[in-house]
């Protein structure tokens, strides 16, 4: 009584931040955990994932995902992850290990290498780097340091100078990946390859680079469909530089921080937006996650029963096995052997991540719209998800994981000149929502743990607001929408959802990939006035006589198109990789 009589009292002095996601009572010690946290470092928006024993147990937004502190934060919130990029290009190289098509101890560059164009091997200078493999990339001991400055810039890392790189090499802004390797390749090393430890963005660029050359494919839509969509992961891209191109149910990024412009026009933007050069970044810190889904990542990938792994146990092994040269480092993750611990962190400005694991089957991913980027911000942030999970005893049964597998082929049969049914082929979910809106794309989107009721009258179901409304809810997979108007141009959208028993139902909704369709009613046909031959219709002073339309069944439907500080931890590193050392 007196544990609950304090935790009342807690959350009566915080300020109001705002939940969303499913909510339970035996995790209210969790969101006052959350809460105090973001009240102490003023944080605008937190979204926080937990799995326990496999089932996601907990995925809650709290705070403000825009700039204006207009819209929340949700469990389907994409937030940048930073260098928590590196686990997804490490679990991306272990597969290709895995398919036979590459070896670790294979060379990089020169004549045997997998880079071994003149793009490359042409700016070589330093013949250490024709030693270098894809083992000591993976486990930062391939001989870049970027605390060892270059130029006149303390740090040697590229991706802090992209505008002096431009210059250098020749090239427009903003500068793409593979000019930021030959810019430090043309550099040299800092130290022989294999002898030590230290931390590289660099290095996981020319992974991606690799993936590129013995796939054949762009880095990121080789991951998404070999690495996250096996995975059941729909909620992850590489994300972009400016706030303008910022893609849907992305979250905005707090940084009062600016400096000069990416893309050379002199000004001062930023560093959120566009004073960093984010698609630059892509295999070492370029991706957008949800918290949920970086977890269900991480469970893909654990060796844990509860669910099928995407990688064969040998390969788990090698991909967590500490490197010769840290032992609290392996291939893209901090390790602690003794605990069964995985883990990594990711700043940039205005974003901070990390995803962890322990063998006593938790995992949790925190992803919040700022960062303060201090030692003890950083002591605080990896304490966070020990102390959300030994706030509770009691966890919920039930398991808040979208949807894998988005409903197809979106199609639409029009009734008459005021109506249209719409059908489409059922994804994974227990049930459907369908959201209409006239005259725009549809741009509002449901909340997890809340239902809707539909209409088939458009407007008259549940609204979410600007124009959008519900006009189906449940398990069908075809409804005749009402109430439309001839001429006008509608926009259907059906977004999977699953239902979760708890006491009451609650839902959670999967709105990434989601089927589109864009719908153009026709004109109602203007009927001719019949007469008989030789009269005249009788006319009545101020009217005009009334006209049915005529009914069609004809319709025309179109397809809707596709739609940098480093944290501080990292000039500490020994200490952060001697996390919960046990």
């Amino acid at each position: 009584m007196k544990k609950l009589l304090a935790l009342l009292l807690g959350l009566l002095v915080l300020p109001a931040w705002g939940q969303t996601g499913v909510p339970a009572g035996e995790t209210a010690p969790v969101d006052a955990v959350v809460q105090k946290f973001m009240s102490r470092w003023k944080i605008p928006g937190a979204s926080v994932a937990i799995s326990r024993q496999g089932k996601l147990v907990y995925a809650r937004g709290f705070g403000h995902a825009d700039l204006a502190k207009t819209q929340p934060m949700t469990p389907a919130t994409l937030l940048r992850v930073a260098s928590v990029s590196k686990p997804v290009t490490s679990v991306a190289m272990m597969k290709l290990l895995e398919q036979g098509q590459l070896s670790l101890q294979h060379k990089v560059f020169g004549p045997e290498g997998y880079l071994n164009d003149d793009y490359y091997t042409s700016v070589i200078t330093d013949p250490r780097i024709y030693d270098i493999t894809v083992r000591q990339l993976l486990e930062h001991a391939a001989g870049w340091n970027r605390d060892a400055g270059v130029d006149g810039f303390s740090s040697s890392d590229p991706i802090d100078f992209p505008l002096h790189v431009a210059r250098v090499m020749q090239v427009p802004n903003p500068v793409g990946d593979s000019t930021l390797v030959r810019y430090l390749l043309s550099r040299g090393l800092n130290f022989t390859p294999g002898t030590r430890f230290a931390y590289s963005n660099i290095g996981y660029l020319v992974l991606g680079k690799i993936i590129e050359r013995l796939t054949g494919q762009r880095y990121e839509a080789w991951v998404r469909s070999n690495i996250l969509e096996p995975a059941g992961i729909r909620e992850a891209h590489l994300g972009r530089n400016l706030r303008t191109a910022k893609l849907e149910n992305e979250a905005e990024y707090f940084c009062p921080a600016t400096g000069e412009s990416c893309y050379g026009t002199g000004k001062k933007v930023p560093y959120a937006y566009g004073g960093a050069n984010l698609e630059a970044m892509n295999a070492h810190g370029g991706w957008l996650f949800t918290a949920r889904d970086l977890v269900r990542l991480l469970l893909a990938v654990d060796g844990s029963p509860t669910r099928p792994d995407i990688l064969l146990p040998a390969t788990l092994d090698t991909m967590t096995a500490p490197s010769a040269e840290a032992k609290r480092y392996a291939k893209g993750w901090m390790v602690n052997s003794k605990r069964g611990l995985w883990w990594h962190t990711g700043c940039l400005n205005g974003s901070t991540s990390l995803v962890a694991r322990t063998d006593d089957g938790y995992t949790w991913a925190i992803l919040l719209n700022a960062c303060p980027n201090t030692n003890r911000f950083w002591n605080e942030v990896e304490d966070l998800g020990w102390e959300c999970i030994n706030s509770t005893a009691n966890w919920p049964t039930y398991d808040l994981f979208p949807p894998e597998r988005n409903a197809t082929q979106l199609r639409v049969t029009h009734r008459g000149s005021k109506s249209a049914t719409l059908a489409w082929a059922n994804g994974n979910g227990t049930h459907r929502l369908v959201v209409v809106r006239e005259g725009g794309p549809v741009d509002a989107f449901p909340v997890d743990g809340r239902t809707y009721a539909g209409g088939r009258t458009l407007g008259q179901g549940a609204s979410l607001g600007n124009g959008n409304y519900v006009v189906a809810a449940g398990p069908d997979s075809v409804v005749q929408v009402m109430g439309l108007q001839p001429g006008r141009t509608y926009y259907a959208r059906v977004m999977e959802y699953r239902l979760q028993a708890q006491g009451a139902m609650w839902p959670v909704y999967t709105f990434d990939g989601n089927p589109v369709l864009r719908v153009q009613l026709p004109e109602a046909p203007v009927a001719k006035a019949r007469t008989k031959v030789g009269t005249r219709p009788k006319a009545v002073a101020g009217k005009m006589h009334p006209r049915k339309p005529a009914t069609s069944s004809a319709g025309t439907t179109l397809p809707r198109a596709p739609a940098t500080p480093q944290p501080a931890s990292l000039s500490r590193l020994r200490t952060l990789l001697s996390w919960r050392k046990g």
